[in-house]
């Protein structure tokens, strides 16, 4: 059993689902502070109410940081070329990420240091552009991802990438962002719907209504975009060894209008997904209307994680498509680390994954329960 295990070929499907569970719990967790942090200049008006939005977030956000991290480590240790090609690639985008995440904590730390009106209106502002910012950018990089990146290796497996900023920001890339954009902000408002009180609460409920709704409308749209073609699609035609050496050079890969939908033709049981991917922020819709914050939270996360999980069964095997050189792109059995690499990673994830979740799980239980202004109120400058 154990030697099934850790067969170079499970252990790379095992991470590469794994990828996909980091990136789903970075989205869920970390994605509420963005939704919530994009929000607040909308949903709170005054200096209390603005207290309430930002200590719904503000004991835990840190912590959701880790999920960030700990994606950002396994491609960094699972997945090198993937690593070396995104994050230099898009180094550009990611620099406007990282800009965007540093004003998080700075603004956190420094809003309540004074209490002039323009320094704390000033910083809420930080605070909108560090939760707009990489809602935006995180899902123009996944339409850049569908449609390919224009990238080649060398004969000796030097990467060279050839994009640029501007050319990240086209409009399907863009149309992507703005479902990722929705997602996060129907995630942050069902957050405050369910960890605020008073009016903070009543305008999350109705701007999450109208973003649940967007992001149902938006993704359903990019499927209909993905059925025409507009996105493109690429398909591995020559023979697949899943056990070989790791070198993305010598395969063949064909571009195909229609490859991203191939995967759901062949599994039928797959358009599950995608299909939650619509009707669970619908749920999450219906959830806002009748005041039920539990089951909104539920539904939005559910939304989140059937989304990004479209876009992996879509692509796979492909993990990084090129879009100017098609048979060098990136795959499942060709991008990894090596097997004792992936074994000993696997081993510790084991280890330390449940203690991260089970930590998570206290944290979240010990600072159970609303944030009113009356609380907020009271204790004065001892919080956000």
């Amino acid at each position: 059993m154990m030697d099934l295990i850790f067969d170079y070929t499970s252990l790379r499907l095992i991470w590469w689902v794994l990828l996909g569970v980091l990136l789903i719990g970075f989205a869920v967790t970390d994605g509420f502070d963005m939704g919530v942090g994009a929000l607040l200049p909308f949903v709170a008006k005054t200096d209390v109410e603005r207290r309430v939005a930002i200590n719904t977030v503000g004991p835990v956000w840190e912590g959701n940081q880790v999920w960030f991290i700990l994606g950002g480590g396994a491609i960094f240790a699972a997945w090198p070329a993937l690593y070396a090609l995104s994050f230099s690639g898009f180094y550009l985008a990611m620099f406007l990420v990282l800009f965007a995440l540093i004003l998080r904590p700075v603004g956190f730390k420094y809003r309540s240091k004074r209490e002039s009106v323009t320094w704390r209106r000033n910083w809420d502002w930080a605070l909108f552009v560090g939760g707009a910012v990489p809602a935006l950018i995180f899902g123009v990089a996944v339409g850049n991802t569908l449609q390919g990146v224009p990238f080649h290796f060398t004969d000796d497996l030097r990467p060279i990438y050839e994009g640029t900023l501007w050319g990240l920001l086209n409009p399907l890339a863009l149309y992507c962002g703005l479902v990722s954009l929705s997602m996060l902000l129907m995630h942050g408002a069902a957050w405050l719907a369910f960890k605020a009180e008073g009016n903070v609460a009543d305008r999350a409920a109705n701007i999450g209504s109208k973003t649940a709704l967007a992001t149902a409308v938006l993704f359903a749209g990019g499927g209909v975009l993905v059925w025409l073609g507009l996105f493109g699609g690429y398909t591995v035609t020559s023979p697949i060894v899943w056990d070989g050496p790791s070198n993305p050079l010598g395969k063949a890969v064909t571009v195909d209008a229609h490859a991203w939908l191939r995967n759901y033709s062949a599994a039928p049981w797959l358009w599950v997904v995608p299909g939650l991917g619509i009707a669970a922020p619908l749920l999450a819709w219906l959830g806002f209307r009748k005041g039920q914050a539990g089951l909104t939270v539920l539904a939005s996360k559910l939304g989140i994680a059937c989304i990004i999980a479209t876009v992996g069964l879509a692509m796979f095997p492909i993990i990084l498509p090129s879009s100017t050189h098609p048979a060098d792109a990136l795959t499942v059995f060709d991008a990894s680390s090596s097997r004792a690499t992936l074994r000993n990673m696997l081993i510790a994830t084991v280890i330390f994954l449940p203690i991260v979740l089970v930590y998570t799980a206290w944290v979240y239980k010990v600072l159970w329960g609303k944030v009113s202004e009356a609380e907020i109120s009271r204790a004065g400058s001892s919080v956000y």
